[in-house]
């Protein structure tokens, strides 16, 4: 049989089969709604303070509009975090009563965009500062919400700096406006790491890029490498010309962190959903850590570099 009657007999037992299947519709029970934990707890400087976002879960296929939107921020529960030494409860925070001023900081931790969101959320935070945040430590999460309780355990594991920060030209025809960023990472010997790192350029908020996580499977214990492409935010214009260099004369601030296995788990599958697509694309089921619920409470240990992009 030739080459192109192979492909035609593949094509046509392709439609038959693809034709034989029912489509996957998850199930969209309102009785099977579920609480969903955002939390982190970090270390570093310039690091965020511990914080916890607590909502309930949609339906599958639903309509959402503002006033149910807000509905989903659940208020009142009783949150706390034991660093090792001490259980410290969480002050419940809601952005009516934040100071006008603070409000846009406080957007920038949770990375919601202050121009596309207009609610009274609450978190549940450490305003305080009461909580140790340091590398080796473990922190367990409670969280209870009427009779139901939630738990999670995260740790936050020893910082892996970047070093040597080069700017070189981008690949292809030369390009004046834009660099590409080379960073370099000593990766330590006889023991698995895990990293997510953040970008921004002038005054934007960090953002983690589409494929936000790395594990050191091909270079553990090595000195090695690599570029550190921008981060793009997601719904925006995607111009392949420009997509991952940094724009020359900018400032431009990295974000490299170091996380457990659990955290980069949580985050490898949900950037892999959330970046896969087509009507053959493969669904992978999110890992979480929330015992009792759905989401992630990780810990970071973090170091943010301020660079500046040179002019050609």
């Amino acid at each position: 049989m030739s080459y192109w009657n192979n492909f035609v007999f593949f094509c046509c037992l392709s439609i038959l089969i693809f034709s034989c299947e029912e489509p996957y519709t998850p199930s969209t029970l309102e009785s099977e709604q579920e609480y969903v934990v955002e939390g982190y707890v970090e270390a570093g400087e310039d690091s965020n303070p511990v914080f916890v976002l607590i909502t309930k879960s949609i339906p599958f296929i639903s309509k959402i509009d503002p006033g149910k939107f807000s509905e989903l921020f659940v208020k009142g529960a009783k949150v706390s975090v034991n660093d090792g030494d001490k259980t410290i409860q969480l002050t419940e925070v809601c952005l009516s009563q934040i100071p006008e001023p603070l409000k846009a900081e406080v957007y920038q931790i949770l990375g919601f965009n202050p121009d596309s969101i207009n609610l009274d959320l609450c978190i549940y935070a450490d305003i305080f500062n009461q909580i140790k945040r340091e590398s080796g430590r473990k922190y367990d999460l409670e969280i209870r919400i009427g009779d139901k309780l939630l738990t999670s355990s995260t740790t936050i594991p020893q910082p892996v700096s970047l070093k040597n920060f080069k700017w070189t030209e981008t690949p292809g025809i030369p390009n004046d406006t834009l660099a590409r960023l080379l960073v370099t990472i000593e990766d330590p010997k006889d023991v698995a790491n895990y990293y997510r790192y953040f970008t921004a350029e002038g005054d934007e908020n960090l953002i983690p890029p589409f494929g936000s996580v790395r594990d050191d499977a091909l270079f553990n214990g090595q000195t090695f490498e690599f570029p550190l492409q921008k981060a793009e935010r997601r719904g925006g214009d995607f111009t392949p010309e420009t997509f991952g260099f940094f724009k020359r004369g900018k400032m431009a601030r990295v974000k490299w962190s170091s996380m457990d296995k659990e955290h980069y788990d949580f985050w490898n599958t949900r950037d892999f959903n959330a970046n896969s697509g087509g009507p053959f694309a493969s669904y992978i089921r999110i890992n979480f850590n929330i015992k009792g619920g759905i989401g992630i409470w990780g810990g970071y240990a973090s170091e943010t570099y301020n660079l500046t992009v040179p002019p050609r």
